[in-house]
């Protein structure tokens, strides 16, 4: 009836997709104060952008952009880009976005922060300081070919992706 314990065994690695999800939440759940972010002239409600695109069979990719440099990339399947903002190209394409999410925040509602994006669905988040988040929710068709009125932001995203994508072609400084 009462058989011997067997010992726990230790928990494995994390998953692609619990690695995504929790580098995800930690930006989302983010402080701006606590890495020294504060509102600037040219950027006074905006610290980070997030822009989160639904794939088939459950996988996302979200490309976070923090106002203190950071630029990434993650994907729930593994892999990403970490630390892209060290890079010119890339850091001006990002904070050309910010500036973006700050200047037409009109084109994102103040609603309640949606979960991540069905496939071929992208959700265009703004974090700002105090505590709120905007964002919208459209087809990646619509954005891409300029039918909804949010397209301008998820171009310039795209500009910041297309920059990480240089940088990783390029290879490693000589």
């Amino acid at each position: 009836m009462f058989g011997r314990r067997r010992p726990k065994e230790p928990p494995g690695p994390p998953s692609p997709a619990e690695v995504f999800a929790s580098l995800r939440q930690n930006v989302l759940g983010l402080d701006p104060s606590t890495v020294g972010l504060a509102p600037a002239p040219g950027r006074p409600r905006v610290w980070a952008g997030l822009m989160d695109m639904g794939y088939p069979a459950q996988r996302w990719a979200t490309v976070v952009v923090v106002g203190d440099g950071t630029v990434s990339l993650y994907t729930s399947s593994g892999g990403g880009v970490i630390g892209a903002g060290t890079h010119p190209g890339v850091a001006a394409a990002a904070d050309r976005w910010l500036s973006a999410l700050d200047g037409q925040l009109a084109l994102l509602p103040d609603t309640d922060p949606p979960g991540l994006p069905a496939p071929g669905q992208v959700v265009i988040r703004a974090l700002l300081f105090g505590g709120a988040q905007h964002s919208v929710t459209a087809a990646e068709d619509d954005l891409g070919y300029r039918r909804h009125p949010a397209y301008p932001l998820f171009h310039v995203a795209q500009e910041v992706i297309t920059q990480m994508r240089l940088v990783q072609e390029a290879g490693p400084a000589r």
